[in-house]
């Protein structure tokens, strides 16, 4: 792990650019590694995930689990899994579920942390903030229609990306409407998690 991975970790760690507009101060909570093969881009922690300080330790992480196939020992391995939500700290409650995340967050320091995390094979672009960053003027216009055309984005990205609905409860309504996602992109995306598994266990000690 090299010098300027280290201080950047740790540049993050103490951030407190949006303190005085969090309601619950600042936390950074992320996962990386510069040997990680997938990247979760995620939303922003919860209110749960701002108090463990674990990422996805709530039943969205559950459910991610489950769509990913793997356990929680696979899942918070850093050496395989790099977690790094578009906004590190909790950002409050709104109307209708969490705020969305400071934008403050990624402009400072996504950027530096993805050049770092140079081994990843495949981005999974969770919600509408992490596939708005990742796809760019290639997104569809609706989350609905972005996931619809995951196959665009996994066969002609390098790093293959999935595009995939936040696993939150508050969506299951969208997973009843949308059946496709669980039997046609789920099995596809459980299979790759799977060779990148195996090939890591045959690399690592």
């Amino acid at each position: 792990m090299s010098d300027i991975f280290i201080k950047l970790l740790n540049d993050v760690r103490q951030c407190k650019l949006c303190q005085n507009d969090l309601p619950l101060g600042v936390n950074p909570v992320l996962q990386i590694s510069p040997s990680a093969k997938v990247l979760i881009a995620g939303q922003a922690p919860g209110l749960k995930v701002h108090q463990s300080g674990i990422p996805f330790d709530d039943k969205s992480g559950e459910r991610l689990r489950a769509w990913l196939g793997v356990n929680a020992t696979r899942f918070y391995s850093n050496n395989f899994f790099a977690i790094l939500p578009m906004a590190f700290c909790y950002p409050g409650k709104g109307k209708s579920g969490d705020l969305a995340p400071r934008p403050e967050c990624a402009g400072q320091w996504r950027e530096k942390i993805l050049q770092q995390l140079s081994q990843v094979e495949l981005i999974i672009a969770i919600g509408a903030y992490a596939q708005d960053w990742h796809l760019t003027e290639n997104k569809k216009n609706t989350l609905t229609e972005t996931v619809k055309n995951w196959q665009q984005y996994y066969l002609n990205y390098t790093p293959a990306i999935i595009p995939i609905p936040h696993p939150s409860p508050r969506n299951n309504i969208w997973l009843k409407r949308n059946p496709w996602f669980e039997k046609d992109l789920v099995p596809t995306l459980q299979a790759h998690i799977k060779k990148l598994g195996d090939q890591h266990d045959k690399l690592s000690p």
